[in-house]
Formats: structure tokens, sequence, C-alpha cells
């Protein structure tokens, strides 16, 4: 399997979903899933820093434009949310709208990344 910009990016969207998703945990008094989120959050960014270090030069020039797009995939996903909530009532405190907000976003992110290889094929 070879090291890609692309899965850094969702890598390090993993790690943002993981860190946006502590509140939540913290809020609940769900110390179980805190702990296991963390043993998870180090094993994922250990892979990311791995799959970085494989990186071609070439590739870790893309991957700046990949985080702009992961952000604003964030925001809008984090936007998104906040307005479902607020047109059908389900506010449930701040730690849920950051949480599912982050997951909308990483899923946003991914979909478009695996969306822009199609587009490529069909203009060659």
């Amino acid at each position: 399997m070879a090291a890609s910009s692309e899965r850094c990016s969702l890598l390090a969207g993993l790690l943002i979903l993981m860190a946006a998703s502590v509140p939540r945990y913290l809020a609940g008094g769900h110390d179980t899933h805190l702990a296991l989120l963390a043993i998870a959050g180090v094993a994922v960014a250990a892979l990311a820093v791995f799959q970085w270090w494989l990186l071609p030069v070439a590739s870790r020039a893309a991957l700046p434009a990949l985080m702009r797009r992961l952000v604003a995939c964030l925001v809008i996903g984090l936007l998104a949310t906040g307005i479902w909530h607020a047109l059908f009532g389900a506010w449930s405190g701040w730690p849920l709208l950051v949480s599912h907000g982050a997951a909308l976003g990483l899923l946003l992110h991914a979909l478009g990344l695996w969306w822009k290889p199609a587009a490529k094929k069909g203009k060659e």
C-alpha cells in the first residue's frame, strides 16, 4: 500500500474528529470510551506520521492544499450540523454539535477525495 497525500489528510481529519469527540465523552462521564479514544488516537497519529514520512516530496507539496480543503469541509460540516439542530430542535449541547459537525466534515472531505479521481478520468 503506497503512501499518498490524500491518505495523510484523511488521517489528520480522523485525529481532528477524535479530538472533537473528547468534550462529548468528558461531559457524559464515559471514561472507558475516552481511554479507548486516546489509545486509538495514539495509533492513528503514529500511522499518520509514518505515512507522511513515506511520502515523496511532490506529494508532500500537495498536503497544504488538502489540509485547507479539510478545514473547509470541517467548517461546512459544523455549519450544516448547526443549521440542522436549529431547524429541527435537536439541540443537545455544543459537545454533540462539534462531534457531529466534525464527523460530517470528514465525511464530506473523504467523499470529495473519492469523486475527484473519477472526474479526472472522465476528462482524459
